[in-house]
């Protein structure tokens, strides 16, 4: 007989004695009152109808069997709550109950057995480590300390997009890139040399973290991963990552590293370690568990929400529009938007919280009750796995008018807002589960979004239009746009002008964003004038012009500079072709992405 059969054989054996008990805990269950649900087959329960998109059958099965539904998915009794009234009511008479975590397998691994935040059940160790994250860790103090962080990674998004070519973008790419850098100096002081070898095992962390186990719904199964390779990926990742982060704790502790302006993660948790005072004693493993959740929590969801955002304002141009008016407004032409405009600009955050209502990154990430509870006359027994199905809050139609269509002016004179006491939009979770992550995430979202739209127009590629887009969602624990949103910049994003030496070596430099200017000819010879003044100040008396357009050179050669002979100089340069002088003038298409 074939292999299959004696597996098949197996898994029958194995599987008949639970059936009985499967089957016996559902006669049991049946005494109680819970909420309605669709019929169940046996062992397997309601699997069958969850599919590969989790919150949209989810959605459906609630539209038909109410905002608070029972599922039985496999070993798992499950209630899926799908509207922000029975949230409400659950999370502010219940919040305490509904705070744990069910113990799945992939993040148990991950999380070096229950040692982080985001999955770890709730227990005294937890509330403390939580205590740890929101008052040490992402404090709105230890946040704002990352600035010039942020600024700096924002700066060198933007100045890589400017050197492009016009082969369309990949702002999926590019911003998972710009989060993990970011998040990356945040907790190790550093970006790793190797950073795309960090940035692609990363990803298969994550991909592991999304993808469903058998033993997640049937932990006697567990056994299955030696045979489906699961676990040989999780021990190849694992532990290349895990080796990454004793290396980094071994740096920090070396007594030669010279003290950093500014601690970074790994030094905080370090520090809380060597204090006898601290609440709970740190182990290496917790040292090393925090990072990762926090990695995790902050890259996936950052690079999802801009790309989401930047696909519904491609979608939506005069939306864009509007938003890149104000932020040209507020900025007055400054090299790049900086975080302290950040609170002016109003337009930008009702577009982000827009982005979020439809797109929220997380939308199932699932809870368990720690104890027995009536919620709305329905008894909901301890060791509950509790889904709440964020997307469909954000979508009801009892909340929100014309719920799909995206309309960032909902918002202008709303009351609700993700950080506030509100459950019809909760993308960063909701109470003692809420993300503590938050405060960190929204100045980085905030400032990457709103350059990209200060510094550069958006078009999609030639021959696509807005309905071309591919609006599919990649379900895992972070709902990514299931295609890479690949978009061009349009138009000139800044002119200006290098002054050189005879050498070559730059001796001044003067640029200018065009900003939507309507004569780019009339700024960039504005540039190249105040780069010629420049020149004065270094004592140079002659010079070569060059640009790529005739209108620059005509409107250059009509000026006359007052107290000096700068008109005519530049009339003899031209005059005299190109002679070589002491000092060259270039014209730079976007030298502002560079300065």
């Amino acid at each position: 007989m074939s292999c299959e059969f004696y597996i098949m054989l197996l898994l029958l054996i194995t599987t008949t004695p639970y059936l009985f008990l499967f089957l016996m805990k559902r006669g049991q269950a049946r005494s109680q009152v819970r909420p309605p649900g669709p019929k169940q087959l046996p062992l397997i329960g309601n699997l069958h109808q969850v599919g590969e998109s989790p919150h949209k059958s989810l959605a459906r099965l609630s539209n038909e069997y109410g905002p608070l539904m029972f599922l039985q998915l496999g070993w798992v009794p499950t209630i899926v709550i799908s509207s922000a009234d029975v949230a409400r009511d659950i999370f502010r008479n219940h919040d305490l109950v509904f705070s744990g975590r069910p113990e799945l397998y992939t993040a148990n691994k991950l999380s070096y057995g229950g040692n982080n935040i985001s999955f770890t059940t709730y227990n005294e160790y937890w509330r403390e480590l939580r205590k740890i994250a929101i008052m040490e860790l992402l404090c709105s103090k230890r946040v704002q300390s990352f600035h010039a962080v942020r600024n700096q990674e924002v700066e060198l998004m933007t100045k890589f997009i400017a050197r492009s070519s016009s082969q369309p973008i990949n702002l999926s790419s590019l911003t998972l890139v710009l989060a993990n850098n970011i998040v990356c100096r945040a907790i190790f002081g550093k970006k790793f040399d190797n950073a795309a070898g960090f940035d692609e095992l990363m990803r298969q962390v994550q991909g592991l973290l999304g993808k469903t186990s058998i033993a997640d719904f049937f932990p006697w199964m567990e056994w299955l991963n030696k045979f489906n390779g699961r676990n040989a990926s999780m021990d190849k990742y694992f532990g290349e990552l895990d080796k990454i982060l004793d290396q980094e704790i071994h740096d920090h502790l070396h007594p030669e590293r010279s003290k950093p302006e500014n601690e970074d993660l790994i030094d905080v948790l370090l520090r809380i370690q060597k204090d006898s005072s601290a609440a709970i004693s740190l182990t290496c493993e917790h040292i090393k568990a925090v990072p990762i959740d926090i990695f995790i929590a902050g890259t996936d969801t950052s690079s999802a929400t801009l790309v989401w955002t930047m696909t519904e304002l491609i979608r939506n141009p005069s939306v864009m529009r509007r938003a890149q008016d104000e932020i040209r407004q507020v900025v007055n032409g400054k090299e790049m938007v900086e975080e302290d405009q950040l609170p002016k600009l109003i337009y930008l955050k009702s577009v982000l919280k827009e982005a979020l209502r439809l797109h929220p990154p997380a939308p199932l990430v699932p809870r368990e009750t720690i104890q027995d509870c009536t919620v709305g006359g329905y008894k909901i027994p301890a060791k509950t796995r509790v889904i709440i199905n964020i997307k469909s809050i954000g979508i009801e139609r009892k909340h929100w008018e014309n719920p799909l269509v995206f309309r960032p002016e909902r918002f202008l004179k709303s009351s609700i807002d993700f950080r506030g006491p509100n459950f019809e939009m909760v993308p960063f979770g909701v109470g003692r589960r809420g993300c503590p992550g938050m405060n960190f995430a929204i100045p980085l979202l905030e400032l990457a979004l709103a350059n990209l739209l200060y510094r550069f127009d958006w078009k999609l590629p030639l021959g696509m239009t807005s309905e071309d887009l591919d609006m599919e969602e990649a379900f895992g624990l972070t709902m990514h746009k299931k295609t890479p949103l690949c978009l061009l910049r349009s138009g000139k994003a800044g002119v200006g002008v290098i002054i050189c030496d005879h050498r070559g070596v730059a001796v001044a430099v003067k640029a200018s964003p065009v900003l939507g200017c309507s004569s780019v000819e009339l700024l960039e010879a504005q540039a190249c004038l105040e780069g010629l003044k420049l020149s004065l100040d270094v004592g140079i008396s002659g010079v070569v012009l060059e640009s790529d357009a005739a209108g620059v050179i005509q409107l250059l050669s009509n000026q006359i500079v007052p107290g000096t002979e700068m008109g005519a100089i530049i009339r003899n340069s031209l005059a005299l072709g190109a002679p070589v002088g002491l000092l060259s003038v270039e014209t730079v298409e976007e030298l502002i992405r560079y300065v």
